[in-house]
């Protein structure tokens, strides 16, 4: 017999016993499945938290820790605590060392969606991935202090288009009372999908921002907010008092620590100037405990698989004793024996990771877009990646070896069973 030839008797002899052999790849698929979806999950956030800010060397904001500055402020995630003042912010934009400034405003949302305050500069030096600008898709920026330029996924889930109103919500709730009605913004751009919170993120300027809020210094609407025209508003000096937070980009970036101190030590108005991807770095170390306890749950389901397949041979092996019987008798030697068992199991552990890489692709593919819509947190780099073929090759020869204590078993039983005088 030819290994080809045993490889092919090892499959007809699975699907001979098909029921207990879909059990076995099925639980294999399963702890597969469950530890590629940990690992993807855990590289694909991290990549797409990496790509979400690129260019930017310091972020600035009030003293906070610097993992909940670059959260809030990037990621859109929780609330800040503080805000800096704008004279402040001026002052820090004026320095010889600081190329270009974005400050933000945050505070507001429209059907779950962050508004985000800024200006022209956002258009101009914010950039995510690999360096890359943001693009309009269809429409242009705000020129007015009532106009409005959506991200993508406010575009697309809410149905807005060139043209649409919408009226902004004071905080973070659930509309009402709170509403804006009286200050209506108009759609006037939609930008192209970037993949971060960009997305989902409605953009005004810093001057929309104080005109709507005129008349709601007490953090309620003020009667007399109603005796205020639009007019007058636009009289106003809408120049922000306060902004949440301000994306630096440096003349050279061989200056980055001693700006940054610099700006940490600065007298007067405390700050807190924080690199972006030491925030990043400081937020893996917070989670990396956690994932290194996913990964060590996941490896041993893994091998809670792998006993599976030792268990559904080591079962099988009395209800064979005819069949080693047979193929003995029909010439095979007893290294086919046990080839023919390990085999088996090679073949259950490769088809159950590969069906395992099936699900988890198709698993990833299903919550990518809900965690999207629903944290902010796009997963990026989810297709076939080197993991998933060195996972099907680790868990089949985990299998061959697992494979090879039946095997042996088998070899003594078909040899035991040819020496005894049959009566």
């Amino acid at each position: 017999m030819t290994g080809f030839s045993i490889l092919g008797l090892a499959w007809r002899s699975l699907v001979n016993r098909r029921g207990s052999a879909l059990l076995t790849v099925l639980a294999v698929a399963l702890s597969v499945a469950l530890f590629l979806g940990v690992d993807k999950a855990r590289h694909g956030a991290r990549d797409g938290f990496d790509n979400t800010i690129s260019g930017t060397d310091l972020i600035v904001g009030a003293p906070t820790g610097q993992i909940n500055l670059l959260l809030y402020s990037v990621f859109r995630l929780g609330n800040a605590t503080a805000e800096m003042s704008w004279p402040t912010y001026q002052d820090i934009a004026d320095r010889e060392d600081i190329a270009w400034t974005i400050p933000i405003s945050l505070g507001d949302s429209h059907r779950g969606f962050r508004v985000l305050g800024t200006n022209e500069a956002y258009f101009e030096h914010y950039k995510y991935g690999r360096g890359q600008a943001l693009a309009l898709q269809e429409g242009r920026q705000f020129e007015d202090i009532y106009e409005a330029v959506l991200g993508a996924r406010v575009a697309r889930d809410l149905g807005y288009s060139i043209g649409s109103e919408i009226v902004l919500t004071h905080g973070l709730g659930a509309g009402g009372l709170t509403d804006h009605k009286d200050k209506p913004f108009i759609v006037t751009g939609i930008l192209e999908p970037t993949g971060t919170p960009v997305d989902q993120t409605i953009h005004v300027s810093l001057e929309s921002i104080t005109a709507i809020h005129v008349g709601w210094e007490t953090g309620t609407r003020s009667p007399l907010a109603d005796t205020i025209s639009d007019k007058m508003i636009r009289g106003f000096d809408l120049t922000p008092k306060s902004i949440t937070a301000a994306f630096v980009g440096l003349e050279r970036r061989g200056s980055i620590l001693s700006t940054q101190r610099a700006i940490n030590t600065r007298p007067g108005e405390p700050l807190l100037a924080i690199i972006p991807g030491v925030a990043l770095g400081e937020l893996w170390q917070v989670t990396g405990v956690v994932e290194r306890a996913l990964i060590a749950v996941s490896i041993f389901v893994v091998a809670v698989g792998l006993v599976s397949v030792l268990t559904s041979i080591l079962t099988s092996l009395n209800e064979r004793r005819r069949e080693m019987s047979i193929l003995r008798a029909t010439g095979a030697r007893p290294v086919h024996i046990f080839l023919l068992m390990v085999l088996e199991a090679g073949l259950l552990g490769f088809v159950g990771a590969v069906l395992g890489v099936v699900l988890v692709q198709v698993g990833l593919a299903i919550a990518g877009p809900i965690l999207a819509s629903t944290y902010g947190v796009s997963l990026q780099g989810l297709g076939l990646a080197p993991i998933d073929g060195l996972t099907v090759l680790a868990v089949t020869l985990a299998a061959l070896l697992v494979g090879t204590a039946p095997a042996v078993l088998a070899l003594r039983r078909s040899l035991a069973d040819g020496l005894t005088v049959k009566i």
